[in-house]
């Protein structure tokens, strides 16, 4: 089914529905028409075709306070006949496709142009092939057998580079596959809560069907179209669809309309499914998206070579659900620059590159220039005519080592050993409660300077429980006994929590025998509900008795409010409002306090401030959150005006104050040691109260007594950081945040300030690497602004989701270290891969170089390159790039985003090693036949059998080069190479196998290889010398670096081509897609109202014959400003939403030019 086109998928649909829809009293298609309408037009058309929500409903089956009865005949029939709520995936390429990109690649095309020549000359034997004229610098026995053998080389050529692509193909094909696998990972862990047979339950979002009543809360990502029938306060951000950035009310008398992909915002309610999956609003989007799509690549190249990953990448989270948008894609193309890492490696890999060409340029001049001169200039020999195709054939044959030179200068093992190293990491990190979503996420994190962390369910359990309360003028320590509570005061006491608390919050029994009860909901509001059961009282009869559906205005909680308030009416028909919220935000709107007798007494403002001092402030300080609890009763008539909040919420009551705690997981104090050894500053950001956050702070380790920190409130960080005009200025947070360590009662925005002043900060030398935690909607901001963001998986709402890289699968701070272990660690492999790599490039290229140069002959011939190429790309990359992490990365600093990738360390070890391996590769090569007594190889002819002495110097290379992986191993200098190889069976697997193929390939390789057999001696000596690398390795590790003061280091970002690209980002970064939408349609407006102002301004001044002047000068800025918008980074955010929500104040360009002529 996954395969299936959308528009396939569309027809079949279509099908279904034109065939079943008499079973039902809707068919699809009037649903789906229906859907597509807004606001008071559907509402109308809802009045005139059905009547009601409660009709619609019947006639879909099902009962607006049952659901669905659930069975499975009744399901499978509505998802035959409405569809499912799937949006069928985009197919994923083909392995042939795969294997056709791999092919792309310029350095295998040269060289399978260069083999099929060679290839096509050796079966050309040209009539003067045996003419003593040509006989060529070099003569020598030639056998016959052997010069039948010349077909050999271009064979073997060839079949090297089929490898290198097979292998290339594959890795890109697994890759893919993993992808696919972690979205329908992240898929199916996507639940939303229906009503089905009466009972709530939790189903994965694809199972919605039709006709099922879904209950909507603050931050749910709408997974289907449907109509809103019974709620409170429900406002719905829809930008994702309409573009339209304010929060749209729902009603079911004004807009009843919810739309798969939106947001929601505030409040909570229940609604029926509508349309789903490719019928939803989001779901006909992406059929188009899907329809264009074929056409959309031809004009896109670009996108193309974003390999496949990266497009998974992009998916956003709720591919299943249609939430993303074209726009979405591209936002998220934008949302990160190019990681620190990939950019330091293509400027690398560039570099190399360049230096191997020119490297193989001159290989391939000398030889060529080295040969006509000796022919013709030293022998005098004439170019006979019969004798061209034997010349043609040498020059194949300098242009292959030519190209060899090349193939192996570049490393194209590089991207390999990257992709190798995210991927494995991202599949252990799963193991570790982290799932990626983004992969470079994963590199970013161990260079992260700083983590601004979340309290609640974070750093603590999220297991609320109520420790302490202050109820009839007592503070009761411990949970009072029921009887020292008033009758009065313990009634109104049950009541306001039952009530006022979403009817989702239950308390369940426990799983298991002697376990916690379980907490169901919102975690503050089960520790009020536990509270109740403490008091030895129940809430279930209160609220069957006050059932949802009669609550008469609910103010749902949110972060301006910090309180939630519930009305209901009374049988005498007054009202009665029942509050809860942060404590000194509510006393402050109490005028009365129930006394031990359970009656109200007055409440002053001294009073309060006594109160505050006494109870509140001694809770706070042993860490608890303290809650108020207070009501107000209000008369029926004149009713009040509900919508005036300042007034309602007033003149209450307070019933109690209790203290919550949630008590620090274990587990966090170590994780924020560690943090703080790595080189890590944690920050904490809470909604809570100041004295409260200090306290955990200080259970936590993230400030300790004595140390100078800063703690500061929302209101006094805004107040320091703005000045008189009250605009934020980045030199005062300058002044705080390297000193602030947490923020209490902070706002979103705060939070979002805080990010971007650290990141955006120029105090330090480094820029600031910023790490967030994130579970609420209003996060979002922040979690998308900063370096990695990470969204809670089970507190955390589908926002939250959306907006970060990495999702922290158990809510667990500890998990965040894992993640700083795990990016520190693939920087770690890429330089071990750097380092092994480059040691080889070095060598191969100047041996080809060098031995070319002096002996017309590489000794390394074209298909032992690759072969070389092969141990040094593919599988060095495999086997450095998976080492497991250990705790030891988390005791140094974090490497800042302008560490070269080679530092010093690694440039020693580099070079040292080269010399060891030139010095004895060139002494095997001038007098190896002497020390071996053997025949000399060099200066041999054409067609020539391999020489044993060859065999010898490429059997020695590639002994060095395995024995060196190991040295590779580690990059800071340490001395012992062989530390915890065993937990790393990948990497032995590969340095035994490499051992075992490279003895085939000597005793077996014979012509294809260039190689023939050795006696056992030959290869001692081989392994012998092979052993000296981990000696010399030793030696280098003697030399202090320190010393060695000339050797430069490779692979830096400098700042200055880091700036233009963050800054462009910055900007597009803010803006979500939403926006970007705007954009465009305000691009096109601006440019449509510059185009008619200038042509009145020219027909004005046309008319007036005055100063044509005027008009040029008019039309210079019109262009000037259409550029500006154009630019995405220039135009400030304000000033277009103020352009574009007040029609009349034309573009700044327009509004500054006065009219100097009056319209005639």
């Amino acid at each position: 089914m996954g395969d299936m086109t959308n528009s396939d998928f569309y027809s079949k649909n279509q099908r279904n529905e034109s065939s079943h829809g008499g079973e039902f009293g809707c068919t699809m298609e009037e649903l789906r028409s229906l859907m597509e309408l807004r606001g008071t037009e559907a509402v109308v058309k809802i009045k005139e075709t059905y009547g009601d929500t409660d009709t619609i409903c019947r006639r879909l089956k099902t009962s607006p306070v049952e659901g669905l009865p659930g069975t499975a005949p009744d399901l499978e029939k509505r998802k035959q006949i409405f569809g499912q709520n799937f949006i069928p995936p985009k197919k994923p390429k083909t392995f042939l496709q795969l294997v056709w990109e791999a092919l792309q690649d310029v350095t295998l095309i040269i060289l399978e142009i260069a083999a099929i020549i060679s290839l096509g000359l050796s079966f050309y034997h040209p009539p003067g092939e045996n003419n003593e004229g040509c006989a060529t610098a070099q003569g020598g026995a030639e056998d016959e057998g052997e010069a039948e053998a010349g077909w050999i080389e271009g064979a073997a050529i060839l079949l090297s580079v089929i490898c290198v692509v097979l292998v290339t193909a594959f890795n890109d094909w697994s890759k893919e596959k993993q992808f696919r696998g972690l979205q329908s990972r992240i898929e199916q862990e996507q639940k939303f809560t229906v009503v089905r047979a009466g009972q709530v339950v939790q189903i994965p979002v694809a199972e919605i069907v039709v006709g099922d009543i879904a209950q909507v809360k603050y931050g749910d990502l709408l997974p289907a179209d449907g109509l809103f029938i019974q709620g409170n306060d429900l406002k719905i951000d829809e930008s994702s669809l309409t573009g339209e950035s304010d929060q749209v009310r729902k009603s079911v008398d004004k807009d009843p309309m919810l739309l798969s992909g939106t947001h929601v915002m505030e409040g909570s309610g229940r609604m029926v499914v509508t349309a789903v999956g490719v019928n939803s609003q989001t779901g006909i989007i992406f059929t188009l998206l899907g329809a264009g799509g074929e056409e959309e690549e031809k004009k896109d190249k670009k996108a193309k070579q974003q390999d496949g990953a990266a497009a998974m990448e992009m998916q956003p989270l709720k591919s299943a659900e249609g939430g993303d948008t074209d726009d979405k894609k591209k936002a998220s193309m934008h949302k990160k620059e190019k990681s620190v890492l990939q950019g330091k490696l293509t400027k690398l890999a560039v570099q190399i590159g360049k230096a191997g060409l020119v490297m193989s340029a001159i290989t391939v001049i000398i030889l060529v220039l080295y040969f006509t001169v000796d022919t013709f200039v030293v022998n005098k020999k004439p170019w006979l005519p019969e004798c061209t195709p034997v010349y043609v054939q040498y020059f194949v044959k300098f242009f292959i080592i030519g190209v060899t030179v090349l193939v192996v200068a570049v490393p194209e093992g590089l991207p390999l050993a990257v992709t190798i190293s995210l991927a494995y990491s991202v599949k252990k990190m799963m193991k570790d409660n982290n799932l990626v979503r983004h992969l470079d996420a994963c590199e970013t994190m161990g260079n992260a300077t700083a983590i601004c962390s979340d309290k609640t369910g974070t750093l603590t359990t999220n297991r609320m429980t109520v420790v302490q309360a202050y109820v009839g003028d007592v503070h009761y320590k411990e949970i009072p006994e029921p009887s020292s509570i008033n009758a009065k005061t313990m009634e109104l006491l049950v009541s306001a929590i039952a009530i006022n608390s979403a009817y989702t919050t239950k308390i369940l029994p426990p799983e298991k025998e002697g376990a916690l009860p379980r907490q169901v909901g919102n975690k503050t509001e089960c520790g009020l509900l536990g509270f109740v059961l403490d008091l030895k009282q129940d809430y279930e009869p209160v609220r069957s008795q006050m059932p949802e559906e009669k609550l008469y205005k609910v103010y749902t909680f949110n972060s301006v409010r910090k309180s939630m308030s519930t009305v209901i009416k009374l049988p005498d028909e007054s009202f009665r409002m029942y509050s809860k919220g942060a404590s000194e935000i509510l006393l402050k709107k109490c005028c009365k306090i129930l006394n031990g007798a359970g009656e109200p007494r007055v409440f002053r403002p001294r009073d309060r401030d006594e109160m505050v001092k006494k109870v509140i402030e001694p809770m706070a300080c042993d860490g608890l959150r303290t809650i108020c609890v207070a009501y107000r009763d209000l008369p029926s008539s004149p009713e009040p005006d509900w919508d005036n909040e300042n007034d309602i919420l007033n003149d209450l009551t307070c019933i109690c104050v209790v203290g919550i705690e949630d008590p620090v997981r274990p587990e966090v104090p170590e994780a924020i040691r560690k943090c703080q050894r790595a080189g890590i500053t944690v920050r904490m950001v809470t909604g809570d109260n100041i004295n409260t956050a200090r306290a955990i702070a200080i259970k936590c380790g993230i400030i300790h007594p004595g140390e100078d920190f800063l703690c500061l409130e929302g209101k006094e960080f805004n107040r320091r950081i703005r000045n008189e005009k009250g605009e934020i200025e980045q030199e005062r947070i300058d002044k705080i945040w390297p000193k602030l360590r947490v923020l209490a009662r902070s706002s979103p925005t705060d939070k979002h300030t805080l990010v971007k002043g650290i990141i955006d900060s120029t105090h330090t030398e480094q820029r600031q690497v910023v790490a967030v935690t994130g579970d609420g909607t209003n996060d979002g901001p922040a979690l998308k602004k900063a370096d990695v963001g990470f969204a809670m998986g089970i507190a955390g709402t589908d926002v939250a989701k959306e907006a970060s890289d990495i999702i922290l699968t158990d809510d667990n701070f500890s998990s965040i270290v894992k993640a700083v272990m795990w990016g520190r660690n693939v920087y770690d492999s890429i330089s071990k891969f750097l380092q092994f790599q480059l040691t080889v490039n070095v060598v191969a290229v100047i041996v080809a170089f060098t031995g070319a140069c002096i002996t017309q002959d590489s000794p390394l011939k074209a298909v032992q390159m690759l072969w070389v190429n092969l141990i040094m790309d593919t599988f060095a990359s495999l086997a450095l790039a998976t080492e497991p992490p250990t705790e030891a990365l988390l005791l140094r600093k974090p490497y800042g985003r302008n560490k070269p990738l080679i530092s010093r360390t690694m440039m020693k070890n580099i070079l040292g090693h080269a010399v060891y391996q030139l010095t004895l590769i060139f002494t095997l090569l001038f007098v190896g036949e002497k020390m071996f007594q053997i025949d000399s190889g060099r200066n041999a002819p054409l067609h020539s059998p391999p020489s044993e002495h060859y065999t010898i110097i490429f059997n020695t290379f590639v002994m060095m080069q395995l024995f060196n992986e190991i040295n590779a191993r580690k990059i800071h200098g340490e001395r012992n190479v062989f530390d915890g190889i065993f937990r790393n069976p990948i990497f032995c697997t590969i340095v035994l196998g490499t051992f075992t193929i490279q003895i085939v390939i000597v005793q077996f390789g014979g012509k294809p290889f260039s190689c023939s057999p050795l006696q056992l001696d030959q290869w001692m000596w081989c392994i012998f010398i092979g052993l000296g690398e981990l000696v010399w390795g030793q030696v280098i590790a003697t030399i202090p670096t320190s010393r060695l003061k000339f050797l430069k280091e490779a692979g830096r970002l400098t700042q200055k081509e880091e700036i233009p690209e963050e800054e462009l980002n910055e900007d597009v970064e803010e803006i979500d897609h939403a926006e970007r939408e705007l954009r465009r349609g305000q691009i096109l407006w601006f440019r449509g109202l510059n185009r008619i102002q200038t042509q009145i301004e020219v027909v004005n001044t046309f008319k007036s014959g005055a100063s044509f002047q005027g008009a040029l000068r008019r039309q210079s800025s019109v262009t000037s400003q259409s550029q500006d918008v154009a630019n995405l980074s220039s135009p400030s955010r304000v000033s277009l939403s103020n352009a574009l929500s007040s029609p009349t104040s034309l573009p700044p360009a327009a509004a500054g030019h006065p009219r100097r002529e009056g319209v005639p």
